[in-house]
């Protein structure tokens, strides 16, 4: 059983501090948008039509994580000032979606899409069987529901079983290698070249995440060189400023955010 500590709403949802049964801390974000954000493709851009947010009925997104605290230690993420870490069970990362269903008390067949964000604290391959067991259990509950792993790409992992509704990101920040170790430096990670060799089954392609500090990480001769067209999607994210992020001296990055709450 999952114990809150802290909540913060915003204007498109809610973030949950919560605890695990042994005392460990994790976060669990409840999000929505309009249904239309979803073909991002097809629009070429993912700029809101209107300032309606949607609701749950449209695009529901549950972000959940995957380990308690985190070894990886990105250079703009909070979650590495956890002391210690641990990974969570299947049950774990299943009971924070419990929790964030049970306190909207709506019930997600009725939404046009339901989609699990393995994106909060940890590295789902650093703990893809407890994933994967998770996966199956929220199948077997709410059947057709969207799966967004996301992932720094762990040197040797497999990525056989992303597939249909399953959707890979990985984490790549910036084209230039070495400050890429600089703003991820867990060594055994893939290189960009490997990253850029990954192919799976999904229903949808990978996606291809550049959290921007410095304009010289973004080169789009450079992105299609590594990454095909065919198979990967860019996304480009702002830095949500934190204490460590600052610590960096990143400040808020290139892209800019406007603050709707």
């Amino acid at each position: 059983m999952l114990k809150e500590k802290a909540r913060r709403g915003f204007a498109n949802g809610i973030v949950y501090a919560l605890e695990t049964t042994d005392g460990y801390p994790i976060e669990v974000t409840d999000t929505y948008l309009p249904f239309y954000t979803k073909d991002a493709i097809g629009r070429q851009q993912n700029l809101l039509k209107t300032c309606d947010l949607g609701n749950r009925s449209e695009r529901w997104m549950i972000g959940v994580s995957c380990m308690s605290g985190c070894p990886v230690g990105c250079k703009f993420c909070a979650t590495g000032k956890l002391k210690k870490w641990r990974r969570l069970t299947a049950l774990e990362i299943v009971d924070q979606i419990d929790y964030v269903i049970g306190q909207s008390q709506t019930s997600p067949h009725g939404a046009k899409e339901f989609k699990i964000n393995y994106t909060r604290m940890g590295e789902p391959f650093l703990n893809v069987e407890a994933v994967k067991e998770a996966i199956e259990i929220i199948e077997q509950r709410y059947p057709g529901t969207h799966h967004y792993i996301s992932t720094i790409g762990i040197r040797g992992s497999d990525f056989s079983w992303i597939r249909d509704n399953i959707t890979l990101q990985v984490s790549l920040h910036s084209l230039d290698e070495a400050h890429r170790d600089e703003l991820i430096p867990m060594t055994g990670k893939m290189t960009i070249e490997e990253l850029g060799r990954i192919r799976t089954r999904s229903n949808l392609m990978t996606t291809v995440n550049l959290t921007l500090v410095r304009k010289e990480d973004f080169d789009i001769e450079e992105l299609k060189r590594h990454f095909d067209p065919k198979h990967f999607f860019i996304k480009l994210s702002p830095i949500n400023p934190n204490e460590v992020s600052e610590e960096n001296g990143l400040g808020t990055g290139v892209i800019e955010t406007v603050n709707l709450a």
